[in-house]
């Protein structure tokens, strides 16, 4: 066993931080992550923090100590408790100017986290502020841990639980006015420096506020909130209290309207919620200041409080439409920072009007609409003006731009909100841009943009702008500004359905974009876009202009478009295919499948030369315009005639064979294929018999050497399309029985379920899909008993998709033991309620217990779902047996000694489930 010192700990410390050996400093990182999970931690770090041997060793210390307390609380028996927290008290209280601000940190965070997690220390507050409050040097650490206490009662690293947070809350809640007043003392403390205590102590006050443990009465009007309104009207205010202050005011004003008050204190309330409206609008002036003196960082602070306003009277705004609320005026202080020259500022806001698209949008008032449309107009003419682009820039914006990002939040929001104002009418509004003499190129381009995310809005029959705006498009010269015509190729394309409306526009349409997909300046991608909508919406116009397309096809590596660009065109290409005669389609598809095909051959057949990934020596490349085709071909064939495309697939086989035996170590290579595979026999369904039996074999021996979870995916295909053929049931349970061995193989390593989500989502959706199709097969087979146990095993694994599969099996296999006489398969109940009666006791228990250790709450609906499920296949008597023995295994007391569950709330959620 390893002999750990702290003279040992402190070496290995010392050779981390200060050895210029790699090895050396791995070999100690490593030897002190195993230090840190031993019990013998405790002491050495608390010894550490008491010798103070160097800066290293007590930042170590400090963060030993967090992390224990943080982590491994449990590890402490409850008698040790007391003496921990007063060691605890004693380092805080040793700190003094000289001590780094990351110690401090740690060790106000560790106090914290031991108040929270010790039920016994039941006043921790007023023992700390009477401990530390009269020592000026302990006064800054105690602020800092005043601060972080009420931030960590969220912790998901704490897990405290409802009923421990309940009673945080209402301790915090007791102590609140103490707070209060220490935090107002320190203000007028002339020991401390004036700047530093006004940071420390707004920074506290705002983690108070956030928690609402001050009465919105007590909070109005106060020192702290004086100070920090004060400081925000100061222009000379540093930039670091600045942003302190607003910290503040933002916390206080997400504390209105969180609370019903009380009849006797609701007209109080609302007065005080209307003064702190006023102090908000207040701010007006110093935020034309900030922008007057270009300092951006204070409009940005003042732009998230007008925001916060807005948020914070929301629902008072959306209230009655024939008496507009005063708290309006927020909005118009929002839009004015929508105004700001820097769209930075602007984009701060955006959220909110999200939010107010979002409600208007399903309340469905008209007048409301109204009553916020001015607004939304102001907003979009601001949008506009942000949107455009300098008016010396050369070329097109970049990608991964800071501004290419706001542009594309900017569409976005448009067009969410365009439905208050009107497609319609911003479209026409734009179009007055383009209208007006001696506009910009600039301006043009930014009309044009705002134009093009809302043209899908627009009714297809409009006759009176769009055929001058789609005219004016295509006559554009070739020296007009590439971005002017960049843009404008994208807004033929989102005038797709229009264009659809008018088919004597077509050709012009096809030739305009024809010709641009050939520009080796920038303009192919745009166009190649636009053709996909165009083919999309147009299909059966587009059916005359198949040969064209092919030939598009052909050519698609002579165009300067991406490979992503190139796929979302054979999508459309592939969208016309499908509605050709027979002999065309196959003819057609053919040629543009095998465009892609035979490059791939080429790099089966080659040597190993290097692989660049999305390049055309990169099997993916090809792979994925494949799986476009196939994917997007779905042409209408009656169920008794052979489809045009079973041919092509059949062909395609033993190439792809090819590529799974070639590349079958690379895992990326290895998806892409099987995704083909997948839209293959999706495509043709029943008609794809040929390719089962080769395709099971191989799958089967590349996944007891790969462990690649796409076979098992590719396999669940198989059996949803197969199992339903009684010719092929047999063969599929033989595959399943194959896949069983290295699945359970993988999953039983060390880790092995939390590392392999990938397989346990593919593998128990397999298993599903067998209960989907052939239930009673795989039921009476001697593989559903090793399934259910590793679905058991499963039900604590917190990934979001595997987790799903997990309860969606348990509920799959379940549905059939249901006490109904008239289901597909009545044999299947008796088989059912025998497993549930054999595991439902373990499958309870392993559902509680990682409902309240592992799993995230937007989960615990599936698990519902199951336990309703179980309950009536074994009848309410068996299930509250079964649920009692899983809620008695539940700790009613946790290591800090606090209660986690009452015996009250164990039966209310017993008989929550039992009804």
């Amino acid at each position: 066993m390893e002999t750990y010192t702290v003279d040992v700990v402190h070496q290995a410390i010392s050779a981390l931080f200060q050895s210029t050996n790699p090895k050396e400093q791995e070999k100690a990182n490593k030897w002190l992550q195993d230090f840190q999970k031993s019990i013998y931690s405790w002491r050495i770090a608390d010894e550490l923090l008491h010798q103070k041997r160097d800066l290293h060793a007590n930042y170590f210390a400090a963060q030993t100590m967090r992390n224990k307390i943080q982590n491994s609380f449990s590890e402490l028996p409850p008698h040790t408790h007391q003496s921990l927290r007063d060691s605890l008290i004693a380092h805080i209280g040793q700190i003094d100017d000289t001590t780094d601000t990351v110690i401090v940190t740690q060790l106000s965070l560790a106090m914290a986290d031991l108040a929270l997690l010790m039920a016994t220390w039941q006043e921790p507050i007023t023992d700390l502020l009477a401990v530390l409050a009269p020592q000026p040097s302990a006064v800054w650490p105690l602020l800092e841990v005043l601060k972080v206490l009420p931030e960590e009662i969220d912790s998901r690293y704490l897990r405290l639980g409802a009923n421990r947070r309940d009673e945080v809350h209402k301790q915090l809640d007791a102590s609140a006015e103490c707070v209060l007043e220490f935090l107002d003392l320190c203000l007028r403390r002339d020991d401390l420096e004036k700047q530093r205590a006004w940071n420390a102590v707004l920074r506290t006050y705002s983690a108070w506020l956030v928690i609402n443990a001050f009465s919105l009465t007590r909070v109005h009007g106060n020192n702290l909130t004086q100070l920090a309104f004060r400081l925000l009207a100061q222009p000379e205010t540093s930039g670091k209290l600045h942003d302190n202050a607003t910290e503040c005011v933002c916390a206080l004003l997400s504390c209105l309207h969180v609370k019903v008050p009380p009849e006797a204190e609701a007209e109080a309330i609302t007065a005080v919620e209307a003064e702190i409206f006023g102090a908000v609008c207040m701010l007006e002036t110093p935020y034309h200041l900030s922008v007057a003196h270009e300092d951006t960082d204070k409009t940005i602070n003042y732009c998230r409080i007008f925001t916060s306003l807005a948020d914070a009277f929301f629902y008072d705004l959306l209230e009655d439409p024939n008496k507009p609320h005063y708290a309006l005026k927020g909005l118009d202080l929002v839009l004015l920072c929508v105004g700001h020259f820097d769209y930075e500022v602007a984009e701060i806001t955006f959220h909110l009007w999200y939010k107010l698209s979002e409600d208007l949008f399903k309340r469905n008032n008209d007048r409301l609409t109204a009553l916020f449309r001015p607004h939304v107009e102001r907003l979009i003419s601001a949008l506009y003006r942000h949107s455009q682009m300098e008016g010396d820039h050369d070329g097109l914006i970049e990608e991964n731009t800071n501004f290419h990002d706001f542009r594309r939040k900017v569409s976005e929001l448009i067009k969410d909100v365009a439905f208050i104002v009107g497609s319609n009418a911003c479209f026409k509004q734009m179009f007055l841009i383009l209208q007006a003499p001696e506009t910009t190129w600039e301006s043009t381009e930014a009309a044009l943009f705002v134009m093009q995310n809302v043209a899908k809005n627009i009714l297809p029959d409009e006759n009176e702008v769009i055929p001058k705006v789609v005219e004016a498009i295509l006559n554009l010269s070739d020296q007009t500004h590439i971005a002017v015509r960049y843009t404008a190729i994208l807004l033929i394309g989102e005038l797709c359905d229009w264009i659809e409306n008018h088919p004597e526009s077509l050709e012009a349409v096809l030739n305009f974009l024809l010709y641009a997909l050939q520009q080796k300046n920038g303009l192919a991608a745009a166009a190649a876009m636009s053709l996909t909508s165009i083919c999309a919406a147009c299909s059966q116009k587009m059916v005359c202009h198949i040969s064209g397309l092919v030939e598009i096809a052909r050519s698609l590596d002579s165009f300067q478009i991406n490979n992503d660009v190139s796929i979302g065109l054979l999508k459309g290409i592939s969208l016309i295919l499908s509605r050709l005669p027979r002999d065309q389609l196959q003819q057609a598809m053919r040629q543009i499948l095998g465009f892609q095909l035979q490059p791939l051959a080429q790099l089966v057949e080659g040597g190993s030369a290097s692989m660049d990934k999305g390049e055309p020596n990169d099997p993916v490349y090809w792979i994925d315009r494949a799986c476009a085709i196939i994917r997007h071909t779905h042409p209408s064939v009656p169920g008794n005639v052979e489809h045009p495309t079973v041919a092509i697939l059949n062909e395609s086989w033993p190439l792809i064979s090819r590529v799974m035996d070639k590349y079958q170590a690379d895992l990326r290579i290895m998806e892409r294929t099987c995704r083909l595979l997948r839209y293959g026999i999706r495509m043709v369904r029943k008609q794809a018999i040929l390719l089962v039996e080769p395709l099971i074999k191989q799958m089967v021996v590349l996944y007891a050497v790969q462990h690649h979870s796409c076979f098992l995916y590719v396999g669940s295909i198989l059996v949803d399309e197969f199992a339903k053929s009684s010719e092929c049931i047999q063969g599929l349970l033989e595959m399943l029985q194959a896949f069983i061995e290295p699945t359970f193989a993988l999953l039983q390593m060390e880790n092995g379920l939390r590392n392999n989500p990938d397989t346990v989502d593919d593998f128990l959706r397999l298993a599903s899909r067998y209960l989907d199709c052939c239930p009673l097969q795989l039921l009476q087979s001697s593989l559903i008993t090793p399934i259910i146990q590793c679905a058991l095993i499963a039900c604590s694994l917190d990934h979001r998709e595997a987790n799903s599969s997990v309860m969606k099996f348990f509920v799959n296999l379940l549905v059939w033991g249901r006490p109904n006489s008239h289901s597909r398969h009545g044999e299947c109940r008796s088989l059912v309620v025998e497993l549930a009666v054999q595991h439902g006791g373990a499958l309870v228990m392993n559902l509680v217990q990682a409902s309240v250790f592992h799993l995230h709450s937007y989960m615990l609906v599936d698990v519902a779902e199951v336990l309703h499920e179980l309950k009536r296949v074994v009848g309410n008597e068996r299930m509250q047996a079964v649920l009692a023995q899983a809620l008695d295994a539940l700790p009613k007391k946790n290591s800090g000694g606090y209660v986690t569950v009452t015996q009250q709330q164990l039966e209310e959620f017993s008989s929550t489930v039992l009804r």
